[in-house]
């Protein structure tokens, strides 16, 4: 490719409602154009990248066995609405209606539309396994796109589906698909970690997540750097912290702490550590009885050491709130416990209520609780004495660094990361609710055990940016750039032996399946180096007039500090060594 036929469109700012380093640089280097909120078009040379990334993965997913169909966009209310997502799903999905007046959606997933082609199709064990994937177009309608293609609106991912007859079954075809997820990300040239993660709003079982590591990344990951465990922040174990509870040695004591509402401040007013304290926090769920119909509310209150935070994932597991919870209302904790936020406690309450205490809270002795009246705690509180041990003991926290690691074998440390892929085993959600069964062995219908896996195709090279860039611009993984290599003649228009030399070492690099890219635009030097840079093409070779006379070029790679002069004997091998160094061939 030669750059003046090509579309190189930089800008030396970035608008204004660019946010963060992968936006800001992308619209930059002429990647993306905005076209709506959310919704971009990819120019030729983001387009290059979109196309590097499908092909790794497409390769990889047929190397695994799986087989590429194309399942359409917008897919019709009937199916959505077996499953119950339709109405499920809230305003995210795009509905709308055609001229007679039916029902469609423009699909984010394609759970419904794929389970349906397996009922039609697989109708014997001896048809599976089975493995369908496609990379397509998808729309999510979010209430605040931001942050360019790292949250748009359209996108386009990679999501496939496996079929089995059985759970073992199920489990080797998520194997597979997590290995492929790993040598996909591999390729890429990505630093990232696969985690265990929630299941979300798709559902099922087994989960893990595929995060590239990125300061500015939305998601925190946890880790322990002495052993494999890896979760996301919603599903990372929390741990006791006490090796379990000691004999109270203090007196149940009410505590004046006027105007001190919050565990810090009483930490503070009472010159003690905020570890000694405990947070209560009320939630309610509104019953209904058998035939659906509003049977009163039940309150909930849960408690962690004061210097944690909730996980509202957890909680949302537990048996009582798993079919949704909401924060309970002013006039219902007046109720339950005679007092307004801020100094609420278990001890003394007016009415019952569903008491959780988190691990740590539970093996606590002598902590600090509201005393359920404004301007006091009670101080010295202990289970079993001044107040009936929790209805139940669970993992409602987040972990923290440094908290002891779940598997017993260090401590925890967290990074923040970025979502592009995510491996779901779903069993039978689908199969079930959709009657998609084959006949098995015994000659009898059973459903089929799935999963699901997704690839952010268009989000992916956000993610690399927020890994890879500096002050001048991107840096792309070999794998990805749009081209591996640019050439960089000086004097183009001027000297005939540059653009001889040029042209020459453009040629044996094409040759040799290198995606070199020849500037021949006669830019200025600065210009031309500017332009790369912030375009982040991985290797640079400089010719020029003066160079030439030594008999030498100018290699530099983007990560770099300085040019390295080689010899024009023998210059083509020696860029392609430095190619295969930096790839690791």
């Amino acid at each position: 490719m030669r750059a003046s036929q090509y579309f190189v469109s930089t800008l030396k700012e970035a608008p204004s409602d660019a946010e963060i380093a992968s936006h800001k640089l992308m619209l930059r280097a002429g990647l993306i154009r905005k076209v709506a909120a959310g919704i971009y078009t990819y120019m030729p040379m983001g387009l290059r990248v979109i196309r590097k990334v499908e092909n790794i993965v497409r390769e990889e997913m047929d190397r695994a066995g799986a087989m590429e169909l194309a399942m359409p966009m917008v897919q019709p209310a009937e199916l959505w609405q077996e499953t119950g997502r339709w109405d499920k799903m809230g305003e995210e999905l795009l509905r709308f209606k055609d001229r007679h007046a039916r029902d469609f959606a423009l699909q984010p997933t394609s759970e419904e539309v794929v389970t349906d082609i397996a009922r039609q199709e697989l109708k014997s064990y001896r048809q599976l396994p089975k493995n369908f994937y496609q990379i397509q177009t998808k729309f999510r309608d979010e209430r605040r796109p931001r942050f360019g293609v790292m949250r748009g609106r359209e996108f386009t991912m990679k999501d496939a589906y496996s079929f089995d007859r059985d759970v073992e079954g199920a489990g080797r075809s998520y194997d597979i698909m997590y290995a492929a997820y790993s040598r996909i990300f591999d390729r890429l040239g990505l630093a990232y970690r696969a985690v265990a993660a929630d299941t979300g709003a798709i559902g099922g079982d087994r989960s893990h997540e595929f995060q590239v590591i990125a300061d500015t990344g939305e998601d925190a990951i946890v880790y322990c750097p002495q052993s494999d465990y890896a979760a996301n922040i919603e599903l990372a174990e929390a741990v006791s912290l006490l090796a379990g509870r000691v004999a109270p040695a203090a007196a149940l004591t009410r505590t004046p702490t006027p105007g001190k509402a919050t565990c810090a401040d009483v930490a503070a007013l009472l010159g003690v550590p905020l570890e000694t304290t405990v947070k209560s926090l009320v939630l309610a769920t509104d019953d209904v009885d058998e035939k659906g119909q509003p049977a009163g509310v039940t309150v909930w209150l849960l408690l962690v050491r004061g210097d944690h935070d909730l996980n509202e994932v957890k909680a949302g597991k537990l048996e009582g709130l798993k079919n949704g919870f909401r924060f309970a209302t002013e006039a219902e904790i007046v109720e339950h416990f005679g007092c307004k936020p801020g100094y609420l406690g278990p001890i003394g309450l007016k009415k019952p209520v569903k008491v959780i205490a988190d691990r740590t809270v539970a093996d606590m002795a002598d902590f600090i609780c509201g005393a359920n009246e404004a301007d006091f705690h009670f101080t010295g509180a202990n289970w079993g004495r001044d107040l009936p041990e929790p209805d139940l003991i669970a993992d409602l926290r987040n972990v923290v660094e440094g908290d002891p690691s779940p598997d017993g074998k260090g401590t925890l440390a967290i990074q923040r990361g970025i979502e592009v892929g995510h491996v779901f085993y779903l069993g039978t959600k689908y199969s079930k609710a959709m009657n998609a069964t084959f006949l098995d062995e015994d000659g009898r219908p059973k459903p089929f055990e799935m999963g699901c896996y997704g690839i952010g195709i268009t989000r992916i090279p956000g993610a690399a940016i927020e890994q890879n860039h500096d002050e001048r611009g991107i840096i792309w993984p070999d794998a990805i750039a749009p081209f591996q290599v640019v050439i960089c003649p000086v004097g183009w228009s001027r000297s005939e032996a540059v653009r001889d030399t040029a042209t020459a070492l453009y040629e044996t690099l094409r040759a040799a399946g290198v995606d070199a890219i020849l500037d021949d635009r006669d830019e200025r030097p600065g210009v031309m180096f500017a332009d790369w840079e912030l375009i982040g093409v991985p290797h640079r070779v400089t010719i020029g007039d003066r160079g030439l006379k030594e008999g030498q070029a100018e290699y530099q790679g983007r990560r770099d500090a300085e040019a390295a002069r080689i010899a024009i004997d023998g210059l083509a091998d020696a860029v392609l060594a430095r190619l295969g160094a930096r790839r690791g061939l």
